[in-house]
């Protein structure tokens, strides 16, 4: 099933809700009718045998975009046959997403704004430099990244610390969705922002402004482990850590999120 959406550069929450007719696992990809390498979202939805004795055949999944292309292509299939069966859309619906509140130095605004349109079209994009109208931020686009020896290097991204200067390996990025490629780049500002060359405090304060972005939740959770599953060879309990924090992060975040909304509500 594909479905061609005008989303015309809106915010807005895809609802989707799905009934299994039998096990299976339900994929939805999205991504930009006009360019390729920029999907703004991948799901596996999965109906286990005993949910579905259960009688917990139905799912709905709601997936924020903060961002969107002009047209955006869902597409929805069975991913072990990858035919349109073993399921059935009942609920397919675009929400009005509210301006989110973000609270941050201008400067930091002004990178959000810059990292946001290089994150939406980087897919397209051949190695070379890339910088802001106003020549305040910089990103080089590499084929990959290397070391002083010419060792090609795990990371999606590093950053100098003296200059802000940004390096971001396309061979990455390009199959990267469009939230990870966001985590990246703010975690990657925080190295130089706070300036630390240390992982955590640059992941939670990232973490921070992506949530107050309201980009999708687990797509800050791939960015912790896409590039580890990409090289499970090189995962250590340090990156098992990594991966917790955030998970930790973004369930405070999120209870945090729902005690304002109970106080406001109490205050109408």
């Amino acid at each position: 099933m594909l479905v061609p959406v005008p989303t015309h550069n809106n915010r807005f929450v895809l609802k989707v809700g799905i009934k299994a007719l039998r096990p299976v696992i339900v994929a939805l990809k999205g991504y930009d009718a006009h360019r390729a390498n920029s999907y703004y979202f991948r799901r596996k939805v999965p109906f286990k045998p005993s949910a579905m004795r259960d009688g917990m055949n139905y799912k709905e999944i709601s997936i924020p975009m903060p961002l969107s292309p002009e047209t955006l292509l869902v597409e929805i299939y069975n991913s072990e046959s990858g035919e349109d069966n073993g399921y059935v859309i009942e609920k397919f619906e675009l929400e009005k997403l509210d301006a989110s509140e973000v609270w941050a130095q201008p400067a930091m605004h002004r990178f959000i704004d810059f990292a946001q349109n290089f994150a939406k079209y980087s897919g397209t994009y051949k190695p070379g430099f890339f910088d802001s109208p106003d020549h305040e931020f910089l990103i080089q686009l590499l084929p990959v990244i290397k070391d002083q020896f010419g060792n090609t290097m795990v990371t999606p991204a590093r950053t100098n610390r003296q200059t802000g200067r940004i390096q971001v390996s396309n061979q990455a990025f390009k199959h990267f969705t469009i939230p990870v490629r966001m985590f990246v780049l703010l975690h990657e500002r925080q190295h130089f922002q706070i300036p630390t060359r240390e992982e955590r405090p640059a992941d939670l304060a990232a973490l921070k402004l992506y949530l107050d972005l309201q980009y999708p939740k687990i797509e800050a959770v791939y960015a912790a482990t896409k590039v580890f599953a990409m090289h499970p060879e090189t995962v250590g309990s340090q990156h098992v850590t990594r991966a917790q924090d955030i998970i930790n992060f973004i369930d405070r975040y999120r209870n945090t999120q729902e005690i304002m909304l109970n106080h406001k509500a109490k205050a109408v």
